[in-house]
């Protein structure tokens, strides 16, 4: 693991980018929060595909076939989520924001953390687990009215109007993206003159291709991120180390500008 005292000039560089910066928007994953017990997909051992096949228990249509299996699935990490706390990443995205440097951040992550740091302008393109839907009349229950139950009886959640089942508004492999919340990302990406990428290893389309469409307007790009990303040979910044350590480094490095 990289620590932030190895990338001192490399963090000084990102804060004065950010600065210069009209329409600087974040792209973040899984890594951000991990910090705050949040576990990724794929590292080794700990990550959810560790043990199951994502397309038996995360899928549409494994979803509709066998709703029980995705819920056994699921629990486990509701009680995470719901447990987790944001962490000075999170944080420091938030008062970029609030200072005027971010428009907005891009997330792939479900877990609400950028909005209980203070984040305004989040567009969640894998959904989030503040409601359950109906899959048969669409029905919209707030998970608060139902996390009790959903997450103690060990049942699938049943709508009370027409008896189907009831999902959590998160996107499943080979179910379509928000487009209302993907059409605003595009809104932002196509201004951006910069952006920050943290916590993502940039390999589920279409996030990962985000980037590249602010490189081919002559973009900047920023990478915070454990490991290599098939950016890093483009992006003016790249910094391998703890997101929860180098973005609040950045955040100070954007002072006085």
């Amino acid at each position: 693991m990289g620590y932030a005292d190895d990338y001192e000039d490399d963090i000084a560089r990102a804060g004065m980018l950010l600065r210069e910066a009209c329409h600087a928007v974040a792209l973040t994953g899984a890594g951000i929060s991990t910090p705050s017990g949040i576990p990724d997909f794929r590292s080794p051992e700990l990550g959810l595909w560790e043990r199951v096949d994502p397309m038996e228990v995360a899928s549409l249509y494994a979803f509709r076939q066998h709703p029980e299996a995705f819920y056994d699935w699921i629990r486990p990490l509701a009680v995470t989520l719901l447990a987790a706390e944001p962490n000075p990443g999170h944080r420091a995205l938030a008062r970029l924001e609030d200072e005027g440097r971010l428009k907005a951040i891009i997330t792939q992550n479900i877990d609400d953390l950028h909005q209980r740091a203070g984040s305004r302008e989040v567009l969640e393109l894998h959904g989030h687990m503040r409601e359950m839907i109906c899959i048969s009349c669409y029905r919209v229950v707030p998970v608060p009215e139902v996390v009790d139950e959903f997450l103690s009886s060990g049942e699938v959640l049943r709508c009370e109007v027409c008896g189907g089942v009831m999902k959590p508004s998160v996107v499943l492999l080979g179910e379509q993206l928000p487009i209302e919340v993907v059409n605003k990302a595009m809104e932002h990406v196509r201004q951006a003159d910069l952006m920050l990428i943290a916590g993502s290893s940039l390999e589920m389309l279409p996030a990962s291709h985000l980037p590249l469409v602010v490189h081919e307007h002559d973009g900047r790009l920023i990478v915070v991120n454990l490991t290599p990303t098939y950016v890093d040979d483009v992006a003016d910044v790249v910094i391998h180390a703890d997101v929860a350590d180098v973005l609040p480094r950045i955040a100070r490095a954007c002072e006085g500008g």
